[in-house]
């Protein structure tokens, strides 16, 4: 709405030749200049000229009309500005965030990996007492077969020697 006053209030500048718009390509910002001049309207038919407080009255009017303009101008390049720095807010909290699901992710990991070793040290741990459990309880089974044998063959040679 207020670009469409300010175009229009330039249009309407630029048609009496008193005013100088300056605009830099690839920018924002306006440079608007009248002319202090009273506003003459001549008529070559009724030869007719404005009176002074007329054009004092037109040059007010150019000059609240220029304000307005860069006042409208100045709003736009500060919302502009306003709108851009809330994007860059929006990008910072959104890779903040990001980082903070990475690092959390990074520690589920970690932990799991070392929930995952704990267990194959325990199964380790276990499998390792029951073969130990095994071996030892087949040397002792197997120690105990040969003291029975060596017993019973004690015995038959005694009995022999005997008879």
């Amino acid at each position: 709405m207020a670009s469409m006053t300010f175009t229009t209030t330039l249009s309407r500048l630029q048609a009496t030749k008193s005013a100088i718009v300056v605009r830099k390509h690839l920018s924002s910002r306006i440079f608007v200049a009248t002319s202090p001049r009273p506003f003459q309207a001549i008529s070559r038919r009724y030869g007719a000229m404005a009176t002074r407080d007329e054009a004092g009255e037109a040059a007010k009017l150019g000059r609240d009309a220029a304000k307005k303009g860069m006042d409208a101008a100045k709003k736009g390049g500060q919302q502009a500005q306003n709108e851009a720095a809330i994007a860059a807010d929006n990008v910072a909290q959104k890779t903040k965030d990001m980082a903070g699901k990475v690092s959390e992710t990074a520690q589920d990991a970690a932990g799991k990996v070392k929930q995952t070793a704990q267990d194959a040290w325990g199964t380790v741990k276990d499998t390792t007492q029951k073969i130990k459990d095994t071996v030892v309880g087949k040397a002792e089974a197997t120690a105990d077969s040969a003291k029975e044998t060596i017993r019973d063959e004690a015995a038959k040679v005694e009995r022999k020697m005997n008879h």
